[in-house]
């Protein structure tokens, strides 16, 4: 047998050649990409483009969309055009159905109305490789606005029905906002959109008190 000599422990030994990946290299995910591409994220998304587009006033300008969507993380460009806002507001109106739902039965029912009539099947996409690989429900990554906000924003309304079984939204309590919010999350069950409504409220609810016509409902929330 041939005499092989050790190597001293002080000498290190020559490290392997990596071996080179077989196949597409993956796609580089951002630190925060799954916390923008929520299921929660993209509900609340849904919820504030349903404000913006269907909301008292002037009708939503393209800039005032673009400012949303930049918000919640969709990357430029976005040029939207009026007709595109125009389908995103018909859009809109519809998912507001949904956080009106009064029970989660009425929600999921309205749900499945939606997907029904204005979705394609159930599909994953990396945009062409350009992110990780997740579903969509419209029908091709290039259609129209309208068809992305009321598929993206069925898909994840959807799926926060299936996960706490009570509906996904509501509608502002207030007597003075009509703004619809995402009702899952963390904290007591809210009533209200906001902390500036819910103080609004109180408020009110305070003076009404003090001249006899009030309610001791709690309006922290």
């Amino acid at each position: 047998m041939r005499y092989i000599p050790s190597v001293p422990p002080s000498v290190p030994r020559p490290a392997s050649p990596p071996v080179p990946p077989s196949g597409p290299a993956p796609v580089p995910v951002p630190g925060d990409w799954s916390t923008r591409h929520s299921v929660l994220a993209n509900a609340r998304r849904a919820a504030a483009l349903v404000n913006t587009l269907t909301g008292g006033g002037d009708p939503a300008t393209p800039g005032a969309v673009v400012a949303v969507l930049r918000e919640y993380g969709e990357p430029d460009p976005l040029d939207l055009a009026v007709h595109d806002v125009d389908e995103m507001r018909a859009a809109a109106f519809l998912l507001r159905e949904v956080f009106g739902a009064e029970d989660v039965d009425r929600a999921a029912g309205v749900l499945n109305r939606l997907l029904i009539e204005g979705a394609g099947p159930l599909r994953l996409t990396s945009h062409g490789g350009g992110t990780p690989w997740h579903p969509h429900v419209d029908r091709d990554d290039d259609g129209p606005w309208g068809e992305w906000l009321l598929g993206s924003s069925c898909l994840a309304l959807a799926v926060l029905v299936w996960e706490y079984q009570r509906p996904p939204g509501a509608v502002c309590a207030s007597v003075s906002c009509e703004n619809v919010f995402v009702t899952q999350g963390r904290g007591p069950e809210r009533h209200y959109c906001s902390l500036r409504c819910a103080t609004r409220e109180r408020v009110a609810a305070h003076r009404r008190g003090r001249s006899g016509d009030g309610t001791g409902r709690d309006l922290l929330t």
